[in-house]
């Protein structure tokens, strides 16, 4: 993705009594799953879905009414194999469909649930999916796309990012080769492919482009706000959490997480966490079970700045104060500089700055552009570790 150049701006005066929070957290929200006001594509499924039957309930109501709706339903599943060899998306899912797999969650026998998952390290069996898909639980079921059946054992989840890494011990397994959003722009192709609505007959193969970047997914807490996200008009739904966004090249640059609903239903806007989060997140949860996130350590806002025409711009975040023992105070970082870019990617508001710390963990070092005044300043600092009361 290619960022915006900037427009001719005169830096204004930092105004001191503006002092948001860099980013509020309070203690992680308890209970099962999560609900986001764009709500999840949620991979929860009542009772396992058959062709022809529907069962509507009351979810989440201890005297549910059950109502049975039956209805005939012939339809034909195309495999990636009968699909034409000149198609770009056919090529697609051949070389990823084997890398989507079904994980479900079970209550004895009795599937209660299900998402999709993403092999991403064939050797050790390491499978990627969403926090929100495994929830509490530290067994899931693992249904590969030729399937064959596992049980998988959850390493570890990030609530902060809605990831987890489960393990399956298997041979014959197929990861998915990994891209970059990065170079990426609004308008390039992107492939979603996993296994909606608990769907018999391997996984599904949606088309679309890519919509927008660095979208803030507003939760009904801070704690479940999702930063950064890749947004597509690839249809996915239930289900699908967890599954596989791809490039023109069927490599990954995203997991499936959220879908845009309104009250006329969906509305053809899906969310996925971006492959640099999802890389630098499951590598710490497979080396230690968890995952830390790097933190500035100061208060801030987005800064805005007049323009010729009286309009005004965003144009970096302006530091409003410096918490305790913060990294920034260390780098020499002062309240009222302007911060305009993060290692070497530029920043205009507040949310894009927290999007891009996401992809740093504790201890990583970053270089950052300031304005002071009229001068730029760069600096290099050592990110902290951000805590449940940061």
């Amino acid at each position: 993705m290619h960022d915006n150049e900037r427009l001719p701006i005169e830096w204004p005066e930092p105004d001191p009594t503006i002092q948001p929070a860099e980013e509020p957290l309070s203690p992680a929200a308890k209970g099962r799953g999560r609900s986001w006001i764009i709500p999840l594509v949620a991979g929860f499924l009542g009772a396992a879905v058959a062709i022809a039957t529907v069962l509507v309930t009351g979810l989440g109501t201890d005297n549910a009414v059950t109502e049975r709706i039956t209805e005939v339903v012939r339809t034909e599943i195309v495999t990636p194999d009968r699909v034409a060899v000149n198609s770009q998306a056919a090529a697609v899912a051949r070389r990823v469909v084997p890398s989507i797999v079904t994980v479900e969650l079970l209550n004895g026998a009795t599937l209660v649930g299900s998402g999709s998952g993403v092999i991403i390290d064939e050797q050790n069996g390491y499978v990627a999916t969403n926090e929100h898909v495994v929830d509490d639980n530290a067994t899931v079921g693992i249904v590969l796309s030729d399937g064959r059946r596992y049980e998988g054992t959850v390493l570890g989840v990030d609530r902060l990012t809605d990831l987890a890494v489960v393990q399956i011990v298997a041979e014959g397994l197929l990861e998915v080769e990994r891209g970059s959003t990065d170079e990426l722009e609004v308008g390039d192709a992107a492939i979603a492919i996993g296994n909606p609505l608990g769907l018999q007959g391997g996984p599904t193969v949606t088309v679309g482009v890519l919509s927008a970047f660095d979208r803030l997914v507003a939760g009904n807490t801070s704690d479940e706000d999702l930063y950064g996200m890749v947004q597509t008009d690839a249809p996915f739904t239930r289900g699908s959490s967890g599954g596989a966004l791809v490039d023109s090249e069927g490599k990954l640059i995203g997991i499936t997480t959220a879908v845009g609903v309104s009250d006329l239903g969906p509305e053809g806007l899906g969310f996925a966490i971006p492959v640099e989060v999802m890389n630098r997140v499951t590598d710490e949860i497979i080396a230690t079970g968890s995952s830390g996130h790097g933190f500035l350590g100061i208060l801030g806002t987005t800064q805005l700045a007049s323009q010729a025409d009286g309009g005004q711009a965003p144009v970096g975040v302006l530091v409003s104060q410096l918490l305790d023992g913060s990294s920034a105070g260390f780098s020499g970082i002062e309240a009222g500089d302007i911060i305009t870019t993060v290692d070497g990617r530029g920043v205009t508001t507040m949310e894009g700055l927290i999007s891009k710390l996401r992809r740093f963990g504790p201890g990583d070092q970053v270089d950052v552009e300031i304005r002071r005044g009229g001068t730029a300043i760069n600096v290099t600092l050592e990110l902290g570790d951000r805590t449940e009361d940061q």
